[in-house]
């Protein structure tokens, strides 16, 4: 059972998010302050943090650049619930650490399976103990939430963050949209799975190692071949090519 911190002023909303919750079997504690909320967690860190933006005294924004300077809550999983929904506005939020970005109005069910999501992610990080995966030339800090490529510091979006940690996690195994969809998304996408699509193709604009490592399974999914079972052999004289 996780414990979970909602940081909302407003009373309908909290409440809303507190029923459906405690209804999926997790415990909620809600403050309507990032001054109280950072009171409480001193005294017992939550599971997760469900914190609005705007918020009295101490915003959303401060609450959730004090919880990622801290060592005790660099990790804490943070969704960020808000009726801003400027671009700009997710940018800074997602700059300062938050894992996930919720706009109001939301549907409650699909918060409550983004929270599922972001604590599943959390434990897996737990029981693997590293806080840093490698692949070939690519590395991810998943404590700092950066990514480079060699010399190259690459940024990605938070969902192409988790989209490429899941599949590290996952190298070698196929991977269908489907699933992909389930455990980085977190709920089933009314869109299809083409979004997977989308978001596999940015990976690979964005780190060329990926354009022959991350192979596509004919109308099934994908999966991350090992840097070890990437065979290059002469194609023509002169000339290289991969062979998955």
């Amino acid at each position: 059972m996780s414990r979970i911190l909602i940081v909302e002023d407003d009373d309908d909303i909290a409440q809303l998010v507190h029923r459906y919750l405690t209804r999926a079997g997790h415990i909620a504690d809600v403050v309507r302050a990032g001054d109280e909320a950072m009171e409480l967690v001193r005294e017992r860190v939550p599971d997760l943090i469900i914190l609005d933006l705007m918020l009295p005294g101490l915003d959303g924004l401060e609450v959730c650049r004090a919880l990622r300077a801290a060592p005790a809550t660099r990790a804490l999983p943070i969704i960020m619930l808000t009726a801003r929904s400027e671009e700009s506005d997710r940018v800074v939020g997602l700059q300062l650490g938050a894992d996930d970005y919720v706009t109001k109005p939301f549907s409650p069910n699909e918060l409550v399976a983004r929270v599922g999501a972001l604590l599943r992610r959390a434990q897996r990080w737990a029981e693997s103990g590293e806080s840093t995966l490698k692949f070939g030339s690519i590395e991810l800090d998943r404590e700092r939430h950066l990514v480079s490529d060699g010399d190259r510091s690459v940024r990605l979006t938070a969902k192409e963050f988790l989209l490429l940690e899941y599949l590290l996690q996952h190298r070698g195994r196929v991977l269908s949209r489907d699933l992909l969809l389930t455990d980085v998304w977190g709920y089933r996408y009314t869109g299809g799975t083409r979004t997977v699509d989308v978001h596999v193709r940015r990976l690979r604009e964005k780190l060329p190692l990926l354009a022959d490592a991350l192979e596509t399974v004919k109308q099934f999914g994908y999966r991350l071949i090992p840097p070890g079972d990437l065979r290059v052999e002469e194609a023509d004289p002169g000339t290289a090519g991969v062979r998955r």
